[in-house]
């Protein structure tokens, strides 16, 4: 059973692009379906970290509005953050789902017990990697995975229970 999921941002939790202003300031758009589906994970018992090769502001911000508390950016080397987080929460990689979307995702999702890659994620990954989505980064493409996995669980109640239980 799926314990942890493991997000890359930049072409998961988002569509990959981004976006300067004059100042200099970057911009995102995340996806409100896979931050309700994220929490609703959370609240479910399970965890969430997010591995991401890029340091932001804005991720930063959005993993605190999540309540992800694991987070690690900046990485280049992600099978051994990954590796990190699993030996503190006591889990094995079986345990854990993943989804990345390029080249530096590749070590990462080779180990977990579930891999996934958006409907646009690169060649190589698309082939490595256990399912590959529907949708595309930034377009439902980690709702689409928890919804798989909690299905697979046989969780599709209690999933739906956190948000119409009175």
């Amino acid at each position: 059973m799926i314990k942890l999921l493991v997000l890359d941002v930049d072409g998961c939790l988002s569509d990959g692009g981004l976006t300067y202003s004059n100042d200099g300031i970057e911009s995102k758009t995340f996806n409100v379906k896979d931050g309700l589906g994220i929490t609703t994970w959370i609240k479910l018992g399970y965890q969430v970290a997010i591995i991401t090769g890029r340091k932001s502001e804005i991720v930063k911000r959005r993993a605190k509005e999540l309540g992800i508390q694991n987070l690690h950016q900046g990485i280049k080397d992600k099978d051994r953050v990954l590796k990190e987080i699993i030996d503190s929460l006591g889990l094995r990689m079986f345990e854990v789902g993943a989804i990345g979307d390029d080249l530096n995702d590749y070590n990462m999702l080779s180990l977990v017990g579930r891999s996934f890659t958006p409907a646009n994620g690169v060649k190589d990954i698309r082939s490595l990697v256990d399912t590959t989505l529907v949708s595309r980064g930034g377009e439902g493409a980690v709702r689409e995975m928890i919804e798989m996995i909690v299905d697979e669980n046989d969780q599709r109640e209690d999933f739906i229970s956190v948000w119409t239980k009175g």
